[in-house]
């Protein structure tokens, strides 16, 4: 099992590291704590590795942040060689012509091994254009999966090693923890955007725009107030006004993991990227793993979940000889070992075919149960035009306008289909002023 990248790379970066790297890589990320220390670990073993190029990390805070940085940078012409840009940035990245080196080309003109084929179909499906070409190349994607803490399901006389499979047995086990004592909150969730309107409507095969999304064209509108997402923020509503739920907040719900670390809320849904950081906090409970809890009387349901996370964009304006670095440090980070390090660390899916399989013959996943939920859940059933993805501009905008439309759900102001009409409404107005200033 590959826990830390090899101590002979990191040795002979000790070594090296007078000698200066002829030509230099500058890389802007948005990975903080254990993940920004893993990643640059991964830098310093590529680093090692050859003496020609130093990748150069830099931190430059959340997603949003990192990628309004690097869009300022390029304007006045100083832009890193790679950005890390969030999976709801892709429209607005692919609108950008004349900034970005789509990572098919760079890889094709650099003569750099690359086989589109060898990645998760559901990971490459999300970042390709209309001719099925790879425009960056993906790093850490993620999908959300639930965790549960298994002592307290114990307490409450539950089947530890069972996890809520349906929405009316997380009500249902939810009343027996409050019930019992074990806990005093059913559960709470990270990004009510991405986990509780985004997937939920790909994971019951609904649409959450036209145009297959957005995939289609800039012409798309949204189309999450449908019926299945109306009962749903309505369920929502209701259980946070008995306690059953308890929201964490906006954006990604900053208060909804220590509400499950402290042990108040028993079941926790958000990223499966987030398995590092629950590993390391719930010290003195089990944790317990399953896939997103699904409505049983939905046809098609479950389908399958949709990705988060980010992937590299290569932009305009430096050199060949960074551009070769740049190519050469990907095929790196796709190799399988850093790959399946990175994986089994993280959380983060395993973006190739060849990392999964190192996965198994190392015996991790048999090692580690519930560490294979969310690659199952995200490969459950073929994606469908409704639960590949989204692509619509300036869509980090209309991410800000759920959580304000799902905050006046919650104060009593609006009701659910209100909520969502509203939200359908200010959204698509973003979506138009997109397509005007890039159609």
């Amino acid at each position: 099992m590959l826990r830390t990248l090899s101590t002979s790379a990191l040795a002979l970066a000790a070594t090296l590291g007078a000698a200066q790297a002829e030509t230099e890589i500058n890389w802007w990320h948005a990975m903080g704590g254990e993940l920004g220390a893993k990643l640059e670990e991964i830098v310093a073993g590529y680093n090692a590795s050859q003496s020609e190029y130093k990748v150069i990390p830099t931190y430059k805070g959340s997603y949003a942040e990192t990628m309004t940085a690097a869009i300022a940078a390029f304007r006045a012409g100083e832009q890193p060689d790679i950005v890390q840009v969030f999976e709801v940035g892709t429209g607005t990245m692919m609108a950008a012509e004349g900034a970005i080196y789509p990572v098919y080309q760079l890889m094709a003109d650099m003569g750099a091994d690359f086989d589109p084929a060898g990645y998760l179909p559901a990971v490459v499906g999300y970042y390709t254009d209309t001719d099925g070409n790879m425009l960056s190349m993906p790093f850490n994607s993620s999908t959300p999966i639930l965790y549960y803490n298994k002592d307290v399901f114990e307490k409450a006389g539950l089947d530890p090693e069972t996890a809520p499979r349906t929405w009316a047995e997380v009500e249902e086990f939810s009343k027996k923890i409050m019930d019992s004592g074990a806990a005093s909150c059913g559960f709470t969730t990270g990004w009510i955007s991405w986990v509780q309107l985004e997937n939920l409507s790909a994971w019951h095969n609904q649409p959450i725009g036209t145009l297959e999304n957005g995939f289609g064209g800039l012409d798309t509108e949204l189309t999450v107030n449908g019926p299945v997402q109306v009962k749903h923020w309505e369920n929502l509503a209701r259980w946070q006004q008995d306690g059953t739920f308890q929201y964490g907040g906006p954006g990604g719900g900053a208060d909804s993991a220590p509400k499950f670390y402290a042990q108040d809320c028993a079941i926790y849904m958000n990223s499966s990227a987030s398995r590092a950081g629950v590993v390391a906090n719930a010290k003195d409970f089990e944790v317990g793993y399953g896939m997103l809890p699904y409505y049983d009387d939905v046809e098609d349901a479950p389908q399958n979940s949709i990705i988060g996370g980010a992937t590299l964009w290569v932009l305009q304006g430096q050199s060949e000889a960074e551009y070769k670095g740049v190519a050469e440090f990907f095929s790196y980070l796709s190799s399988a070992e850093v790959q399946a390090d990175w994986h089994q660390f993280s959380g983060y899916l395993p973006i190739t075919e060849a990392a999964y399989d190192l996965g198994k013959e190392q015996g991790f996943y048999a090692a580690n149960p519930g560490s294979d939920i969310a690659i199952k859940q995200i490969t459950l059933n073929a994606p469908t035009p409704n639960s590949k993805g989204l692509r619509f501009g300036n869509y980090v905008q209309i991410r800000a306008v759920i959580d304000e439309e799902f905050q006046r759900l919650l104060s009593g102001e609006v009701d659910a289909q209100g909520a969502l009409d509203s939200l359908v409404k200010r959204g698509n107005e973003m979506i138009r002023d997109f397509q005007g200033a890039n159609g």
